[in-house]
């Protein structure tokens, strides 16, 4: 992320390490280590006992008129499935028509049905919706995406799986973004130490950041 821009740390108020209290000794931590390993060694049966790790939904975004759909991180558009084309399929509402994209969990064309009507949030971009949120009309939904978190097999994913991974305050988080000037706050995903968040600037228009959960901001390069 060479074009990112930080912003720096305006959440100086985050809780930090106890006073007083030391970093763990080497050895110590490969005994976290081999702790963390061990339910690896197992398989799934020995990661279904430990605690899942903190997941973080997407800020839900009410849908807008497909006519005024913008670039932006996180938008909605709620219409009728008009056509679909594999991985891609055509929503339509009374302004107009919007292409939309899932990505490879749509590869069989299974994920809606011609003529059902649905919503659909995620990033808007050089004409696509990417979808990574759609809602049929009874209220279920369908996640599109890799999951938050750490990337699956690694040592923030067994951590996290452990309940030892790091955790993010949303509220802490989300003050410090509004303290930087950002409005419209909308989460859209999580990584190991990180929120991905779209925000209006000072200037009110989209941005796209990177939030540390030590409070740290980075701006993204405009869609």
């Amino acid at each position: 992320m060479s074009d990112d821009k930080i912003i720096g740390n305006p959440a100086a108020e985050l809780p930090e390490r106890a006073p007083g209290s030391a970093r763990p000794h080497s050895k110590r931590r490969h005994l976290v280590i081999g702790a963390i390993a061990a339910p690896l060694a197992l398989g799934a049966a020995g990661l279904s006992l430990a605690q899942s790790g903190q997941t973080v939904a997407p800020t839900p975004v009410a849908p807008t008129a497909i006519s005024v759909l913008a670039p932006s991180g996180a938008i909605a558009a709620r219409g009728e499935v008009a056509e679909i084309f594999g991985n891609k399929f055509v929503i339509q509402d009374s302004t107009g028509r919007a292409l939309v994209e899932t990505g490879r969990q749509g590869e069989d064309g299974g994920l809606v049905t011609k003529g059902e009507t649905v919503t659909v949030q995620g990033r808007f971009e050089k004409g696509f919706l990417h979808a990574t949120l759609i809602t049929r009309a009874d209220g279920k939904q369908v996640v599109l995406g890799r999951p938050g978190g750490p990337p699956a097999g690694s040592a923030d994913w067994a951590k996290d799986k452990l309940g030892l991974g790091s955790k993010p305050d949303l509220p802490a988080l989300t003050a410090a973004v509004e303290k930087a000037g950002y409005s419209d706050i909308r989460v859209t995903g999580r990584g190991p130490r990180h929120l991905e968040v779209a925000a209006k600037g000072a200037d009110g228009g989209e941005r796209l950041l990177h939030v540390d959960f030590d409070g740290r901001i980075r701006e993204r390069p405009l869609l």
